[in-house]
């Protein structure tokens, strides 16, 4: 598979948000500063490309390249953002998958090189290639092709395979953090905000962080029991894009006014979701558009229970795929993340990064790290 990039950026035409981008563009002799975007100057030809968890994500030309980048923003207000952004930083830098976003740097404001210690900054950028639109603006325009869907949907396991093989959780899989270049019907899993690591080996019952994951793709266990939970979760939210895809419609939604974190939106989805299980109304009479194959495959993806749910990799080798599968080209990660990983998460406060160096030191002589991983004992890690 071809790696591509963007020549013919997202302008958002129309949108509120990108004229008064425009309107800004016009009064400012310097674009470099626009909406606090303080970057070196061979960043040019600002457009904006959207909103991220993080603010607003641009797109900019790189003059020492020529190529059209994508440039996300990361905030650092408090605690919990300096956490989440080190976090993505760490994350998208190890991730390296043709059906990965790739990241080509990371930079400090005026597009200095990051400091020993980034903590101290009030900003990251992320400089990662920008890719022609969005599986959500994709959708907009109805159900696609089940060739083109059932290709598409390959890619997002594969790549979501290598991501799991990381022991990291991405834990916001929608078709808006799904980035496709249509030509080559090219398929990229990016926006890594809300991932977090999770070391298999350790129990992590209880101290998972909630409210994450968007609630039209979000199963029912994480909606009962929000701190306890697996890469099972990404699995669901797989499974509600593919229907997606197929129909149209999101599979499990309110009313087009409802706020997704609103509580009486969160009943609803429950209800929707328990009169599918428990009075266990057959996917061919939720979805008599899909091919019965398909029908069987989300049956297989969207189980109540998690552990019942198929994996990214047993669900690449499912007929519904067996056009596309092919496991010697269905790389895992030789590098995956570990639990001095989640250590160091877990330790980053307003203190700075040399203390938690320090810290982490002190872990892996009393551990025996980097074989920690092998030690059965339960670590309990508060984490958000």
């Amino acid at each position: 598979m071809q790696e591509h990039i963007c020549t013919h950026p997202l302008t958002c035409t129309g949108d509120a948000a990108v004229q008064g981008f425009n309107a800004t563009m016009a009064r400012q002799d310097t674009p470099l500063f626009l909406h606090g975007f303080d970057l070196s100057g061979h960043f040019v030809d600002l457009r904006p490309l959207g909103t991220g968890v993080t603010g607003l994500v641009l797109s900019a030309v790189d003059q020492r390249t020529g190529q059209r980048v994508a440039i996300k923003k990361l905030v650092m207000r408090d605690t919990v953002t300096v956490k989440h952004a080190l976090r993505e930083v760490k994350i998208t830098r190890r991730l390296h998958h043709e059906n990965v976003v790739r990241v080509h740097e990371v930079l400090a404001p005026y597009g200095r090189p990051l400091p020993r210690d980034p903590t101290q900054l009030s900003a990251l950028y992320i400089v990662q290639e920008c890719m022609e639109t969005d599986l959500a603006r994709l959708l907009e325009q109805g159900p696609l092709p089940t060739g083109h869907a059932t290709l598409l949907f390959y890619q997002l396991l594969r790549g979501l395979k290598f991501i799991h093989s990381a022991n990291v959780l991405h834990r916001d899989l929608k078709p808006a953090n799904i980035f496709i270049n249509t030509d080559q019907l090219l398929l990229k899993i990016g926006d890594f905000g809300l991932a977090r690591i999770v070391d298999p080996h350790y129990s992590h019952k209880g101290y998972l962080s909630e409210g994450l994951v968007t609630k039209w793709y979000c199963s029912p266990r994480l909606l009962l029991s929000p701190n306890n939970y697996t890469k099972a979760i990404d699995m669901w939210a797989a499974g509600c894009i593919l229907a997606e895809m197929l129909t149209g419609r999101m599979l499990f939604a309110g009313t087009s006014s409802a706020s997704k974190t609103d509580p009486s939106t969160v009943i609803m989805t429950i209800k929707t979701q328990c009169y599918l299980f428990i009075i266990k109304k057959p996917f061919s009479e939720l979805l008599p558009e899909v091919d019965a194959q398909a029908v069987d495959f989300l049956e297989r993806i969207l189980t109540f229970h998690p552990m019942d749910r198929l994996t990214a990799e047993a669900a690449l080798s499912h007929p519904f795929l067996q056009q596309y599968s092919c496991p010697e080209d269905e790389p895992t990660s030789t590098h995956p993340f570990r639990i001095e990983d989640e250590l160091e998460d877990s330790l980053i406060t307003e203190q700075s990064l040399i203390t938690v160096l320090i810290y982490i030191k002190m872990i892996k002589s009393i551990y025996c790290v980097p074989n920690l991983h092998r030690n059965k004992t339960k670590l309990r890690l508060r984490m958000r």
